[in-house]
Formats: structure tokens, C-alpha cells, sequence
């Protein structure tokens, strides 16, 4: 008993687990919300598929067994005690009960009899009066509740249905197959049609649980089944279309309701059945249940415009990517590929800072975007439009993950373009932002980002400079020309590697007593530089020039930016453009027959904890002495309580006057 109430216990806190953990996600998911030494802990305890773990199973198997066999000892001996009156009680067993008591009667004892039956029929109990004895006693038996005993047989074979049932839903068969090696978990990016018949399933597989996502207008007729560090492809009888999908939002943006419009064709008998599914409304052919799960991108068509970051011209280029498909980008010097993996076209952002008042400032976007889990008791929740989400990988296979946002964000009283960017998927994404001019546009900071890219027009930029900082001064030629091979030298440093190369030059070429001064003297020489560059391209690209606060403050961020693009990792920028937008609708399906019988052993654990908890038995003995001319009355039940104690008494109460009369 206690082994098995242990087993019971240890299968309850494993499927707690398996309710609050995901299970059967893909174990690169895992490593990034536990890291590596957890991971390896949880999967060598088998968590992440609890209910099909090894030593789950095993416990079922095991209490099937054991709780079977104690069904089959005691239940005979149960039901032989739920028959029986105990109407051979002796007298000394009796007046060893604890609740006892003896009247004298003067009732002649043919009469007594039939008048205590009568009593104990009117108080709902069955009687039984049993042979005399040697003496010529009587003995009156009676009982009710006594089909208590079916609790503990019902609880008992609940058990053993409940496990039958899970153990049904492990497929247990498909677990003996891989460990005999007949069916083998795959772990390469196949195509469908490439993948082995080891690692696939028969629409007559037991039990399976997986997913597939449809685009509108195409079909599946597999799901994949997540299985450890791979996967396993579960064939299915019929055939599943995608007609449409509809999703609702909030004012807010966020999803309110999704549906899909999905046609079923029998691959036998080519019979079809259209039906809209929506989230808790499933569909259910065949003993297959198909949920709603999710949604997502079906190969969505984007149109960006693209700038090459370190090339001297300020033209965009025009790029085009499907979602979920990849392309080639070149920037002259070596070729990319281009792996567009989400689009959103809502995305939610909190700009309430902590105190509720509007957030004004980046670092308060950049929490929330890079923790995801800031909580602020105010929200201030917008909608700041499309985004889009793709890798760029290098000829070597490095690859640097992209967000980009298709409009620009309001941030310190400032329009920015942001672009996240992250080496791994574990960080978070760390966001470069790009200053819109005056036009709200990101040409003016790329024709300015041209111009201080652009070594040839570092002398134009300087002598421009030089002749503007040196107005209305008599200097020489020489110390004039000195102006301007130093701002042309600080151009090209900062060229090369934006602050950080200057930073490294002022360390290396300065003395430490000297530096603070150097600094402060090489930013100013930069930032007026820059200036002069942004009069030259508004002028060559025909358009106005005019200096106050907002382009000193608009030339500041250009700079901040193009410093910060040697660490943005990519050799372009893409905007998106234009988008076409395809939906994805993300289905479940499930076959799991062990469900119903899980159900129905579960409703019996119901009514045999009722029969145990709220059925009393309750037996009562008269005992008729005919000798001695008295009745010895003995009740006892299985639960000795208050109300027992009241019955007791008021039974004896009522049997004095009873033997009176």
C-alpha cells in the first residue's frame, strides 16, 4: 500500500510537470530557457516528455499490475461481506462491543422477534434473524450501508482503468519499436519526401499528438511528431486544405480570435468534409482531433529597399524575399544569403515607464524589447506597425539573426527606424537606430553616412570646414592646410572604425596626461566635420541646408549610428517596403483513445471515493435471552463519528420503550 500510494504520488507531481513545462518542444528551445547543465539534468529525468518517459510508463504498467492483483484477492472476500448478516455472533462477542446495551422484556419471545424485525425494517435497515440456540436465543441481525465496500473497489479498478488508459496514450507498442530499432528518430532537415520509412509512422499508429502549419490555399496530409532532439512524420488517412484563415484583433492590436476554414478528403473513400475550427472548437474525423493551435507566416512576399552601409553611395538598392525562403545579397566584395524567417504585422510595445507617466526615452523601449519580461504595474500599450525577422549568413555559415521594424518610433521627442540584432538566439537583440531627416525620411542620414564613408570626399569635407571655422581669421596657408590634413585624418579614422578607432588611436598616439584634452578636441573637430558633410550632400542631392537645433541633433545621432554600424554586424540595411502578407494556420492534431477510458476511470474514482467517504455501514444485534427474559442490543460501524454516537442513543432510547410496552 504505502509503495503504491508513493507511485500514485510521484505520477501526480510528473504530470504537474507536464502540464506547467511545454513538452515537446525542439531541445534547442529547452537549452535556452534552462542553459546547458539543466537541460541536461531535466532531459536525463526524461521532463520533457514526461508522459511517454520510460519510467513513466513503467510506473503505470507497474500499478496496473499490482492494483489488479489486489482487486482479484479482495474483491471475492468483499463482496461475501457485503452479503453477510454476522448472524452467528456469539453472545460474548457481543457484549464485547463498545456499544452495547441490555433491556428486560416480558414480551413472550415469538412475538419479540417479529416486533424487533419490524423495528429495524421501519428504521431501514435489512434483518436476518438467525437458528436458535441450544438455549432457545434468538438472534436478530441487521445491517444497511453496507455497499460502502463497493468504494474501495471502485477506487481500485479506477486506478487501474485511469493507468490503462495513459498507458494506452504512451503508445507503448511505438516505444517497443524504437527500442528493437524498427523505428528510429530523425534528426536531419530532410524534405518530406526524402525521409526514411524507419522514421515514419502508419495512419494506424496508437496514439500520436503533433503539429503541422498549413499556408491558405495548401494541404498536408502528415504532422510532425516532436520526439526528443528530432522528429518522427505521422502519416494521416486524409487529406487537410487550408480554404482560409481569419484572425480578429483587439483596438490594441493583439490577437482576439483566429479560425480556419479546412476541408477533410478521405484518401479511401475520397468523401469530404468542410468545417471551420476555431481555438477550443476542434474538429474531430475518425477519432482525430484537429485543434486550433496557433497561426503564423505562409510565405509572406516582401519588397525592401536596401542600402550597402559602407559603400560611398547613398542609393537604395530593391530586394525581394519570401518568408520562410532565403536569398542572395551581394555588396560587391563577397555574397550573402538572406534568410527572412518571421513576419509580424502587429507588434505591441509597452511605452509606460514605471511611475505611468508616457515613456520618453530609449533605454525604457529597449527594456521591455530586450527582456521580455519587464513588468510595469501602468502600460501604455501601441501598436508600432510591421516587422520583419531574417538571418544573414556569410560564405563560413556564421549567421547574425535581424528584427526590423517597417515604421519609424517616436523616442526623445525623435523619429527612428530601429534594427535589433543578436549573434545567437539565446540574447537578447541589441538595437541600432537609424535618425529620419527633416522629411522623416532615412535618406538624409544615409546621403550624410555616404559622405563620411567616402575617403575621396574626406578633403572636400575638410576644406569646406577649415574655411568655415576659420572665417573672418588671418592664418596662414600652411597652418590652414595643417586644419585640414588633421580633420581629413579624423575622418578617415572614424571611417574605419567609427569611435572605437578613434578611441584607439587617441591611446596610442597620445599621452595618457594628454588624452581627455585629445578627445574632446578630436570629437569637436568630427562633429563640425560632419556638419560640413551634411551641407555638401543636401546640396549635391538639391536640397536645403538649413542649420538650428534639430540637424545639430539630427547629425549627432548620424554620427552615434554610423559608429555603432561597425558592430551591427551587417553589410547592408534592409526597410521594408511593401509586403504581401500569406497566413499560416497552425493545427494539432491528436489520436489518443486512451482519453475517453481516462474520462470513465476517472468518473468511477468519483463514485467510489463517494460510496467510501459518504455510504455508512451500519449493523445492528438484538439478542433475545429467553431464559433470563432480556434482550442484548450491540451496534457497530465502519466510521465511528458524532451522528453514530446520536444514533446509538437514540436506537437504545427507542428499543426501552419498545420492550415496555
Amino acid at each position: 500500500m504505502r509503495l503504491a500510494i508513493s507511485l500514485l504520488t510521484v505520477l501526480a507531481i510528473a504530470s504537474v510537470i507536464g502540464t506547467v513545462l511545454k513538452q515537446n518542444e525542439p531541445y534547442s528551445n529547452y537549452v535556452i530557457q534552462f542553459g546547458q547543465f539543466w537541460f541536461q539534468v531535466f532531459e536525463f529525468l526524461g521532463l520533457y516528455d514526461v508522459y511517454h518517459s520510460g519510467w513513466f510508463l513503467a510506473i503505470l504498467a507497474f500499478l496496473i499490475l499490482s492494483t489488479g492483483m489486489c482487486i482479484f484477492r479482495n474483491t471475492p472476500l468483499m463482496l461475501r461481506e457485503m452479503r453477510s448478516f454476522r448472524e452467528h455472533a456469539t453472545e460474548i462477542s457481543l457484549r464485547a462491543f463498545s456499544h452495547q446495551a441490555e433491556f428486560a422484556s416480558h414480551v413472550p419471545p415469538d412475538a419479540l422477534q417479529n416486533r424487533l424485525s419490524q423495528y429495524l425494517q421501519g428504521q431501514g435497515f435489512h434483518a436476518r434473524i438467525g437458528a436458535p440456540s441450544g438455549s432457545g436465543d434468538i438472534l436478530v441481525a441487521a445491517k444497511t450501508g453496507s455497499y460502502h465496500r463497493l468504494g474501495y473497489v471502485l477506487t481500485h479498478a479506477a486506478i487501474v482503468i485511469i493507468c490503462l488508459g495513459g498507458l494506452i496514450d504512451g503508445n507503448l507498442p511505438l516505444k517497443v519499436e524504437q527500442l528493437i530499432g524498427w523505428k528510429k528518430i530523425e534528426t536531419r532537415d530532410l524534405p518530406l519526401g526524402e525521409i526514411p520509412a524507419a522514421s515514419r509512422l502508419s495512419p494506424a499508429n496508437l496514439s500520436f499528438r503533433g503539429g503541422v502549419t498549413i499556408p491558405e490555399g495548401s494541404s498536408a496530409d502528415v504532422v510532425f511528431l516532436n520526439i526528443a532532439d528530432g522528429y518522427l512524420v505521422q502519416d494521416l488517412p486524409f487529406d487537410i486544405t487550408l480554404k482560409k484563415f481569419r484572425i480578429e484583433h483587439y483596438p490594441t492590436g493583439q490577437p482576439k480570435s483566429f479560425e480556419s476554414d479546412i476541408t477533410i478528403t478521405d484518401k479511401t473513400t475520397h468523401e469530404t468534409l468542410s468545417q471551420t475550427i476555431r481555438v477550443n472548437h476542434p474538429l474531430i474525423y475518425k477519432g482525430i482531433a484537429i485543434y486550433q493551435a496557433s497561426f503564423g507566416d505562409g510565405g509572406t512576399r516582401l519588397t525592401m529597399n536596401g542600402w550597402n552601409l559602407f559603400s560611398p553611395s547613398s542609393q537604395p538598392f530593391t530586394m525581394h524575399g519570401v518568408v520562410k525562403q532565403a536569398s542572395q545579397l551581394s555588396n560587391g566584395n563577397a555574397t550573402y544569403s538572406v534568410e527572412f524567417t518571421e513576419f509580424r504585422k502587429f507588434n505591441i510595445e509597452n511605452f509606460a515607464s514605471e511611475n505611468g507617466d508616457m515613456a520618453s526615452g530609449w533605454q525604457n523601449l529597449l527594456k521591455y524589447l530586450k527582456t521580455g519580461s519587464a513588468k510595469s504595474t501602468k502600460k501604455d500599450l501601441r501598436n508600432v506597425g510591421p516587422s520583419f525577422q531574417y538571418k544573414i549568413r556569410d560564405a563560413q555559415g556564421q549567421a547574425r539573426e535581424y528584427f526590423n521594424y517597417m515604421l519609424p518610433i517616436l523616442l526623445d521627442d525623435r523619429w527612428y527606424l530601429l534594427s535589433g540584432m543578436r549573434e545567437a538566439p539565446n540574447e537578447p537583440f541589441r538595437y541600432v537606430r537609424f535618425p529620419l531627416d527633416g522629411q522623416n525620411r532615412i535618406d538624409g542620414f544615409m546621403r550624410l553616412r555616404a559622405m563620411l564613408m567616402d575617403k575621396q570626399a574626406h578633403p572636400e569635407i575638410a576644406h569646406q570646414f577649415a574655411d568655415f571655422a576659420l572665417q573672418g581669421e588671418r592664418i596662414s596657408a600652411s597652418m590652414k592646410d595643417k586644419l585640414v590634413a588633421s580633420t581629413v585624418k579624423v575622418l578617415d579614422i572614424f571611417a574605419a572604425g567609427g569611435y572605437d578607432a578613434l578611441a584607439k588611436f587617441i591611446e596610442k598616439s597620445v599621452p595618457s596626461a594628454e588624452q581627455e584634452k585629445a578627445a574632446q578636441t578630436y570629437l569637436k573637430v568630427l562633429e563640425s566635420a560632419a556638419v560640413s558633410a551634411w551641407r555638401i550632400a543636401q546640396a549635391k542631392a538639391g536640397q536645403p541646408a538649413v542649420m538650428d537645433d534639430n540637424t545639430l541633433r539630427f547629425v549627432r545621432d548620424s554620427l552615434n549610428t554610423t559608429s555603432d554600424l561597425f558592430s551591427y554586424g551587417a553589410p547592408a540595411y534592409l526597410q521594408l517596403s511593401q509586403f504581401d502578407e500569406v497566413l499560416a494556420s497552425g493545427l494539432q492534431l491528436t489520436r489518443s483513445p486512451g482519453k475517453n477510458i481516462v474520462y470513465g476511470g476517472s468518473a468511477l474514482l468519483v463514485l467510489g471515493v463517494f460510496f467510501m467517504f459518504y455510504v455508512r455501514e451500519r449493523r445492528i444485534w438484538l439478542l433475545v435471552k429467553r431464559q433470563a427474559g432480556t434482550v442484548l442490543f450491540a451496534m457497530s460501524t465502519n466510521r465511528k463519528t458524532m451522528d453514530f454516537e446520536k444514533e446509538f442513543a437514540r436506537h437504545k432510547e427507542q428499543l426501552a420503550r419498545l420492550l415496555k410496552e
